[in-house]
């Protein structure tokens, strides 16, 4: 007999435990860096609240195009930017160019291609945002000569990437 075939409820537990193996991961590596920490993808605001108990203190700037986060999971205001992240992107270099030192992009939508193009038009800006050294956690796949792919700490391969900002 065959194995059963993974249930959605399955495949999310797969990807929610590669997430937090991997934002686990990334702030422990991150809490030895100065500069804030960046959230493309608030949605309900899990990953912002996780990364806000690992990084107790820290400035997480987090972006979406509108707030739909649990009311306990939104950030306060003067590090919360709404808009589309193709315009909001660009602002945000222009502010924190080379400082940041964890970036976590979570901009899938479900539809593989749509995602994959937002996150490779988003690429160079989250290369000049983050400082050499400075970490990209994806729920997409990562392009760029700008980065350098890591392995996963665990969980399952293709369900998020890892890479580190390679030196200016």
């Amino acid at each position: 007999m065959s194995p059963a075939p993974f249930s959605r409820l399955d495949s999310a537990i797969a990807r929610l435990t590669t997430l937090r193996l991997c934002l686990d991961w990334a702030a422990g590596e991150a809490a030895q860096r100065p500069g804030p920490v960046m959230e493309f993808g608030l949605g309900n605001g899990r990953s912002y609240d996780h990364l806000r108990q690992r990084l107790p203190g820290r400035d997480i700037y987090v972006f979406d195009r509108h707030v739909a986060a649990h009311p306990a999971c939104v950030p306060p205001a003067d590090r919360l930017w709404l808009g589309d992240f193709r315009s909001t992107a660009p602002a945000a270099v222009a502010r924190f160019p080379g400082q940041v030192a964890l970036i976590h992009g979570d901009v899938g939508s479900g539809e593989e291609a749509a995602s994959q193009a937002l996150s490779a038009d988003l690429a160079p800006h989250w290369a000049g945002l983050l400082q050499a050294g400075g970490l990209l956690v994806s729920d997409q796949p990562i392009v760029g000569v700008e980065f350098a792919s890591l392995a996963l700490p665990g969980g399952e391969s293709g369900r998020y990437f890892l890479a580190r900002r390679n030196p200016r």
